[in-house]
């Protein structure tokens, strides 16, 4: 899945969210425990899990010996004397 793709998945699930949560308001449907501070204390979540994951990921992209081809890479750059 491209990356653009998945930002319209992303988009298009959060829109139904949000459109679902005003309906439920619209008919009488308080979540006492969707508010600001639970809303505040996700978005601490995220922006501490994002990096992350942006971290492992870079780590795991950059290990050589996750995969076989990525083995083979390093065998290979070792024979030209690049690493």
């Amino acid at each position: 899945m491209t990356q653009n793709k998945v930002k319209q998945l992303v988009a298009m699930i959060g829109g139904f969210l949000g459109a679902l949560f005003l309906a439920l308001q619209g008919m009488g449907i308080h979540l006492d425990w969707f508010n600001q501070e639970m809303i505040d204390l996700w978005m601490q979540v995220l922006m501490t899990a994002i990096p992350l994951a942006f971290a492992f990921y870079g780590i795991w992209k950059n290990t050589f010996i996750v995969t076989r081809k990525a083995r083979r890479q390093e065998e290979e750059l070792n024979k030209q004397g690049l690493k």
